[in-house]
């Protein structure tokens, strides 16, 4: 049994169909990476896996468990970063002080969000989503704000924890190097809705640009997507 089980899902907002028909399936511990267009409907649909609309018909199955890092990292600022990590948990600082360890930030738990460089404060959602042990990840472009040298870290590291607890993930993302780098498999949702695609990454762990196999599964990727062949790094987003 999958993760996720998705069977018909549609959703409509104004009469405009957004999601037509979406049949999916991620397995425990997979991870998984979604591309397309703006407007397109892929935070729609992961935005429908975490329970934060429920407006959609079809059959949608997701565990119970699951934690979401969006693009903004959405820390209270009244809260100082160890109780930003460990909000609505109770008897849980011991958590909260190793997940700050494991992203590297043991040293900031009493300071304010305010003082955090962007890469600290999106590390900072990336403990909060996983003190909570999820079995389902839920990434809506979570490093698309930040500065390349910042998201090749935090690729390193996602993959780092990834590794560790084990959940499976659900990335959107415009950044077909992104999710070719980070996925084991990687989905393109067309305009109209569907999923036009669904590929396998079937490269070695550790894989960067130069890896043998990567060239031809981009430029598949962005033939899918309509885009012409770009520089390395460039989002597909328009």
């Amino acid at each position: 049994m999958g993760a996720v089980v998705a069977e018909n899902v549609r959703r409509s907002f104004d009469g405009r169909e957004v999601l037509a028909g979406i049949d999916l399936t991620i397995g425990p511990g997979e991870f998984v990476a979604l591309l397309g267009r703006s407007g397109s409907g892929k935070s729609t649909l992961l935005r429908a896996m975490a329970g934060l609309d429920s407006g959609y018909t079809g059959r949608l199955r997701v565990p119970g468990k699951r934690s979401v890092v969006f693009q903004e990292h959405r820390l209270l600022p009244w809260k100082r970063v160890l109780d930003n990590v460990t909000l609505g948990l109770r008897n849980a600082t011991a958590q909260g002080r190793a997940a700050l360890g494991e992203v590297g930030l043991a040293q900031h738990e009493r300071a304010w969000p305010v003082t955090l460089s962007g890469g600290e404060a999106q590390r900072v959602a990336l403990a909060r989503a996983l003190v909570r042990e999820p079995d389902l990840l839920l990434l809506d472009e979570p490093f698309g704000a930040l500065d390349a040298l910042t998201r090749i870290r935090m690729h390193a590291l996602l993959q780092e924890l990834c590794g560790k607890h084990e959940p499976a993930v659900f990335l959107v993302t415009h950044d077909v190097d992104e999710a070719i780098l980070l996925a084991s498999r990687v989905l393109v949702l067309s305009a109209n809705g569907r999923l036009a695609l669904d590929l396998p990454v079937d490269l070695p762990a550790g894989r960067d640009r130069g890896t043998p196999g990567f060239a031809a599964l981009r430029a598949r990727l962005l033939t899918e997507l309509g885009v012409s062949e770009e520089p390395a790094g460039v989002s597909v987003a328009r």
